[in-house]
Protein backbone atom coordinates (compact mmCIF):
# COMPACT_ATOMS: atom_id res chain seq x y z
CA UNK A 1 0.00 0.00 0.00
CA UNK A 2 3.15 2.25 0.99
CA UNK A 3 4.66 1.53 -2.22
CA UNK A 4 1.69 2.73 -4.69
CA UNK A 5 0.96 5.49 -2.37
CA UNK A 6 4.89 6.91 -2.75
CA UNK A 7 4.34 6.01 -6.73
CA UNK A 8 1.24 8.15 -7.11
CA UNK A 9 2.87 10.76 -4.93
CA UNK A 10 5.77 10.61 -7.93
CA UNK A 11 3.54 10.62 -10.83
CA UNK A 12 1.86 13.79 -9.35
CA UNK A 13 5.10 15.63 -8.94
CA UNK A 14 6.30 14.47 -12.57
CA UNK A 15 3.02 15.66 -13.84
CA UNK A 16 3.02 19.07 -12.15
CA UNK A 17 6.89 19.66 -12.84
CA UNK A 18 6.98 18.52 -16.08
CA UNK A 19 3.50 20.65 -18.18
CA UNK A 20 4.51 23.23 -19.40
CA UNK A 21 2.99 27.00 -20.35
CA UNK A 22 1.76 28.02 -23.43
CA UNK A 23 2.86 31.15 -25.07
CA UNK A 24 1.82 32.89 -28.27
CA UNK A 25 3.48 36.15 -29.70
CA UNK A 26 2.33 38.20 -32.47
CA UNK A 27 4.46 40.98 -34.45
CA UNK A 28 2.69 44.02 -36.13
CA UNK A 29 3.99 46.16 -38.22
CA UNK A 30 7.77 46.72 -37.20
CA UNK A 31 7.51 45.46 -33.67
CA UNK A 32 7.10 47.10 -30.60
CA UNK A 33 9.41 51.04 -30.49
CA UNK A 34 8.69 52.48 -27.81
CA UNK A 35 9.17 49.90 -24.70
CA UNK A 36 5.45 50.18 -23.39
CA UNK A 37 3.80 47.86 -22.55
CA UNK A 38 -0.27 47.13 -21.01
CA UNK A 39 -1.14 43.66 -19.93
CA UNK A 40 -3.93 42.49 -18.80
CA UNK A 41 -6.26 39.20 -18.03
CA UNK A 42 -8.01 37.12 -20.18
CA UNK A 43 -11.28 34.92 -18.27
CA UNK A 44 -12.12 31.62 -19.94
CA UNK A 45 -13.96 28.42 -18.72
CA UNK A 46 -14.63 24.97 -18.61
CA UNK A 47 -10.62 24.25 -19.34
CA UNK A 48 -10.87 27.29 -21.66
CA UNK A 49 -12.76 26.37 -24.64
CA UNK A 50 -15.50 29.19 -23.24
CA UNK A 51 -14.33 32.90 -23.45
CA UNK A 52 -15.93 35.11 -20.75
CA UNK A 53 -13.81 37.87 -21.08
CA UNK A 54 -11.02 38.55 -23.76
CA UNK A 55 -8.85 41.28 -24.10
CA UNK A 56 -8.80 43.05 -27.70
CA UNK A 57 -5.06 43.41 -28.21
CA UNK A 58 -5.95 45.63 -31.02
CA UNK A 59 -7.21 48.60 -28.39
CA UNK A 60 -4.51 48.08 -25.83
CA UNK A 61 -1.97 49.14 -28.51
CA UNK A 62 -3.85 52.17 -29.15
CA UNK A 63 -2.93 54.43 -31.85
CA UNK A 64 -0.16 52.37 -32.12
CA UNK A 65 1.12 50.68 -35.57
CA UNK A 66 4.02 48.99 -34.63
CA UNK A 67 3.54 46.42 -31.35
CA UNK A 68 3.99 42.87 -30.70
CA UNK A 69 1.22 40.74 -28.49
CA UNK A 70 2.34 38.33 -26.02
CA UNK A 71 -0.30 36.27 -24.83
CA UNK A 72 0.88 33.03 -22.61
CA UNK A 73 -0.46 31.32 -19.58
CA UNK A 74 1.93 32.33 -16.57
CA UNK A 75 2.63 30.31 -13.24
CA UNK A 76 -0.04 32.45 -11.64
CA UNK A 77 -2.99 31.42 -14.22
CA UNK A 78 -1.87 27.81 -14.20
CA UNK A 79 -2.12 28.12 -10.27
CA UNK A 80 -5.75 29.61 -10.48
CA UNK A 81 -6.79 27.10 -13.06
CA UNK A 82 -5.13 24.12 -10.81
CA UNK A 83 -7.27 25.56 -7.84
CA UNK A 84 -10.30 25.73 -9.57
CA UNK A 85 -9.85 22.48 -11.42
CA UNK A 86 -9.82 24.03 -14.62
CA UNK A 87 -13.16 25.73 -13.76
CA UNK A 88 -11.90 28.58 -14.32
CA UNK A 89 -8.52 29.25 -16.69
CA UNK A 90 -7.09 32.87 -17.53
CA UNK A 91 -4.90 33.84 -19.54
CA UNK A 92 -2.45 36.93 -19.63
CA UNK A 93 -1.75 39.19 -22.66
CA UNK A 94 0.57 41.91 -22.42
CA UNK A 95 0.83 44.63 -25.75
CA UNK A 96 4.11 46.72 -25.87
CA UNK A 97 4.22 49.49 -28.04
Amino acid sequence: MLKNAKLGIAVLAATISLSSCYSYTSVVGKGPQQKQSVTKWNHYVIAGLAPVGVSDSKAMAGDATDYSVFTRQTFVNGLVSFLTFGIYTPTTTTVEK
